[in-house]
């Protein structure tokens, strides 16, 4: 008795931490989702499906994406490519995680699969409390954030299998995201770090020209994943030169403040 209040206790305080913190996180994801789940439903698909894919496909751009597989003629060697890269940023993030996440007991498979962009930015950028346990933290984190977007989904099935208005464009709403993510990042770096996203621009638009408008993605997905890894020492060297200017800026404030 005393052993479940004790857990109940610890959990209950994880939890009333990771909330906050994953608020804004879990209100995109549902207002997303549900886009994702009028679309599944505008396509003839019941909230089933969305609901379904949501909890165990967990890749937001990859469940988008997906739509349009399920209603064209099903090439898997494509599908599997698709999927293996649009989550292979995954992968390096995944790395970083291997040490908070050892010792997690049975927590740990599902930490690993509900690590997302934004779950890893969470778990990245809180300093836990000393009394706050780690893993619980960790845990709730990574179930609210994964809860709202298979609620959306959920709401969006069921409100798409009874729209009969035009929803012409509405699969264009990731593009748009990602769109906005880009000039934001774009406005906001130094002219110097812009070689990501030149590379970016760059690969997609030569395979294109190389492979054609049907077969440009995944040698452009490949050729960017390439380009990346060997561009790393000097993306690298542009993140501790951002990060050096950033230090003396707030040591110049400082001492003019004093």
């Amino acid at each position: 008795m005393v052993r479940t209040q004790n857990r109940n206790a610890v959990m209950g305080k994880a939890f009333r931490t990771a909330l906050p913190r994953t608020s804004p996180v879990c209100i995109s994801f549902f207002l997303l989702a549900l886009s994702y789940g009028v679309l599944m439903g505008t396509r003839g698909f019941s909230f089933l499906w969305p609901m379904c894919m949501s909890a165990f496909i967990f890749t937001g751009s990859m469940e988008f994406v997906t739509v349009n597989l399920l209603v064209s003629a099903f090439n898997p060697f494509v599908t599997f490519m698709l999927a293996v890269m649009l989550g292979t940023r995954h992968l390096f993030y995944g790395i970083s995680m291997l040490g908070r996440f050892k010792n997690m007991g049975a927590k740990k498979p599902y930490l690993i699969f509900s690590l997302c962009d934004e779950t890893f930015a969470i778990d990245n950028g809180t300093i836990i409390a000393a009394g706050v346990d780690r893993g619980w933290f960790y845990f709730f984190v990574g179930l609210l954030n994964q809860s709202s977007w298979v609620a959306g989904a959920t709401l969006g099935g069921l409100l798409g299998e009874r729209i009969t208005f035009n929803t012409s464009g509405l699969d264009f709403i990731m593009t748009a995201m990602f769109a906005v993510i880009f000039v934001d990042q774009w406005l906001t770096t130094k002219r110097k770090s812009h070689m990501a996203a030149l590379t970016g621009i760059a690969v997609p638009a030569i395979c294109l020209g190389v492979f054609g408008a049907d077969n440009f993605m995944i040698p452009s997905l490949v050729a960017m994943l390439v380009m990346f890894i060997l561009l790393r020492p000097y993306l690298d060297d542009l993140k501790i030169d951002k990060t050096d200017g950033e230090n003396e800026t707030n040591n110049a404030d400082k001492e003019t403040n004093a």
